[in-house]
């Protein structure tokens, strides 16, 4: 007998079910996914709830719908973007924040006994590291910037350029020490020049 009633037990807890992680950021849109074959079921009713998906409707509903009609939103942040009529009733979160962490329910009744959809989301808030750099009075335009003068380097290392900077290494080198030995034996023969001019006026003078 006891048997009999966990068989019956497990039949009622067995519920098509998931559970998804979704990583969103700070005042950003953050879609939770929640899908079904709309070719099969046509459009059905579903809900959306905060908190896992109980054995009937959805905890906390925060979104609603039945037969793809009579749609209750608790918020105007949170919208349905997707095409419910292919099935799609992702729920979008409209300027995601840090209070809107933790765990959604997706439930969608598909006709039959036990034959509902049930999908649980964790979703995580984290800091997006672009607004961090604006917030800390970094521009967006000097990152863009930044981003392309490293980039406009990397091409410019390129094989092709690697050559034309060898040559120019190459040039300069030469400059240099032509003008090095240039330095250094010019006043040299300057001197002798001046010592040989002296001998001779002093043999002219003798």
């Amino acid at each position: 007998m006891r048997g009999l009633c966990y068989f019956f037990l497990s039949i009622l807890t067995q519920v098509s079910s998931s559970t998804l992680k979704v990583i969103g950021f700070f005042g950003h849109n953050v879609t939770l996914p929640c899908r079904y074959d709309s070719l099969t079921h046509g459009v059905l009713s579903f809900c959306w709830g905060r908190g896992m998906v109980p054995r009937s409707q959805c905890s906390s509903t925060i979104l609603s719908s039945q037969d793809g009609a009579g749609l209750f939103k608790q918020s105007p942040r949170y919208q349905l973007l997707g095409r419910v009529t292919d099935g799609d009733v992702s729920l979008t979160i409209l300027d995601a924040q840090w209070s809107d962490a933790g765990v959604y329910g997706c439930r969608i009744e598909i006709p039959g006994w036990f034959n509902d959809k049930k999908v649980n989301t964790h979703l995580v808030m984290e800091e997006d590291i672009l607004t961090t750099f604006v917030t800390n009075n970094v521009e967006v335009g000097e990152i863009i910037g930044i981003a392309t003068t490293a980039e406009k380097f990397k091409a410019f290392l390129e094989v092709g350029n690697i050559g034309r900077m060898a040559a120019i290494f190459f040039f300069i080198i030469m400059i240099s020490l032509v003008f090095v030995f240039r330095r250094r034996f010019l006043p040299k023969r300057t001197l002798q020049h001046l010592n040989t001019s002296t001998a001779e006026n002093i043999y002219e003078v003798l």
